[in-house]
């Protein structure tokens, strides 16, 4: 038996998952932001997957350009702009939308001679503080470039929430009223929402949405169910069982003797860990699903195994059986809050060593083969 450890991405779950955005979005258009391999999906798979989407979102142009070479000619948006300069050319090139939240990309696009003008994104700091131009010097900016051969015309406007999934903060409204006075008589298309400001709140979703976490089918709110939607997980991880034991009462499970059978029990080892992508961290008593039956993880999560406490289910666990590690019945916002993390991270650090594979619904859409 070869060491059956995989991720299947489920095409249909996607596009399902991105209508939900399109209902939710109330006639504005809709950013698939498909970031850092799609969140761990793979980036061409799920472009292909959610070429119904107006446009596009990555980090770099090196996560970009693939797109354009697979022939996407949606827009396609560098979230963090140009890292350097020469950056701004290679956006020109490759019909790249590009963010502007520093004064230097400013300065750049003042100096740049291109063959063709770029669109621009310019992000205002609304409160967040991590990426954008403060409110005081966005009109400047705005100014500025407007009057340049390299920008194109119709400067957008985006700002990005920092506490949209607490539904209860204050910050959010704070940050709607400071970007609407930094962007005040503007002329251009506003973009503001993330997953959670669609989901959760309605004033969020003018001109542009961007939702990410969502279109893989996890909730932006963490183990708590997203507001008026129902998603559907995208990922499914998958391993087997390749041990059982019958182990004493007092006996030490794993590194480190971390967990103490407290009776006399079946223990089985599955084959995934933390090379797989597996959270080290995660404790024991995390949950997995047994062909399909609730089981929980017990000892230290080691590289290439863990192991679980398979008491109590209907049928005895037995060499072969699927284990589940996030998927349908199991999602990946409860594994990462017992894991201390969030399902982004889980996705995210799935690893090369893992198989993936392609599902779809029996009645979905066929999509282009990669």
């Amino acid at each position: 038996m070869s060491r059956e450890t995989r991720a299947v991405i489920n095409v249909s779950a996607l596009q399902h998952n991105l209508a939900v955005a399109r209902a939710a979005a109330e006639g504005a258009r809709v950013m698939a932001v498909i970031k850092g391999n799609a969140y761990g999906h793979g980036l061409l798979r799920v472009a292909y997957a959610l070429r119904q989407a107006d446009a596009f979102a990555v980090t770099s142009v090196e996560e970009a350009i693939p797109l354009r070479e697979a022939g996407f000619a949606h827009p396609i948006l560098l979230l963090e702009g140009p890292y350097e300069p020469g950056e701004v050319h290679l956006a020109s090139r490759y019909r790249l939308d590009i963010a502007v939240h520093s004064e230097w990309q400013v300065s750049v696009l003042q100096g740049a001679r291109l063959s063709r003008p770029v669109n621009v994104w310019l992000k205002v700091d609304s409160g967040m503080h991590r990426l954008g131009l403060p409110p005081e010097q966005v009109r400047s900016a705005y100014t500025r470039m407007a009057s340049l051969s390299a920008v194109a015309p119709h400067i957008r406007l985006m700002t990005h929430l920092a506490r949209a999934d607490e539904l209860a903060a204050e910050t959010t409204c704070k940050q709607m009223a400071s970007f609407a006075e930094a962007v005040e008589g503007l002329r251009g298309e506003r973009s503001i929402a993330n997953s959670a400001g669609l989901l959760g709140w309605p004033e969020t979703r003018t001109g542009w949405v961007r939702p990410g976490i969502m279109l893989y089918g996890a909730s932006p709110f963490g183990a708590g169910p997203p507001p008026h939607a129902r998603l559907r997980p995208a990922m499914s991880l998958t391993t087997r069982i390749n041990a059982v034991y019958e182990h004493r009462a007092g006996d030490a499970i794993g590194y480190g003797g971390a967990w103490i059978c407290p009776e006399n029990m079946p223990v089985a080892v599955a084959a995934i860990g933390y090379a797989d992508g597996y959270p080290r961290h995660a404790p024991s008593g995390t949950p997995v699903l047994v062909n399909g039956q609730r089981a929980r993880l017990i000892g230290r999560v080691s590289m290439d195994m863990i192991c679980l406490d398979v008491r109590g289910l209907q049928e005895p666990a037995e060499v072969g059986d699927l284990v589940t590690l996030w998927g349908p019945g199991l999602p990946a916002e409860e594994v990462a809050e017992h894991a201390g993390t969030i399902a982004y991270e889980l996705f995210c650090t799935v690893t090369q060593r893992v198989r993936f594979q392609e599902q779809r619904d029996p009645d979905g859409q066929d999509q282009e083969p990669l």
